[in-house]
């Protein structure tokens, strides 16, 4: 599925769209799916203000979301200190990806081991 990524950066005063490519349909989706969503969100942001610098690593911490109605599907809404971000429309139900997103976010916060 292909959906768009609205954009808009701190002291700037329009948008930039871009297009990402996730090869699972919204309905199908499971918490692997929404971790890679919005990592590929949080790296549109960091592209519109880094044009030229090599994506890097994505932390699913430090950013407000929710999930919002929009024509009878949903959009993720980011908002993270360089910017905001809106993305979709996403054909799966509002509750269902709002409970995901959950998941995903406290199993990323959760500590990991540490080998040294």
């Amino acid at each position: 599925m292909t959906f768009d990524v609205e954009i808009v950066l701190r002291e700037r005063n329009y948008a930039v769209t871009e297009r990402i490519e996730h090869g699972v349909e919204p309905h199908r989706w499971r918490e692997s799916d929404v971790e890679a969503v919005l990592k590929q969100i949080l790296l549109a942001i960091d592209r519109a203000k880094n044009p030229t610098a090599r994506s890097g690593v994505v932390a699913l911490r430090g950013f407000s979301w929710i999930v919002e109605p929009m024509d009878g599907n949903v959009v993720i809404a980011i908002e993270i200190p360089m910017g905001a971000a809106v993305a979709g429309p996403f054909a799966i139900g509002q509750d269902r990806l709002d409970a995901m997103i959950r998941r995903v976010i406290a199993a990323a916060a959760l500590p990991s081991p540490t080998i040294h």
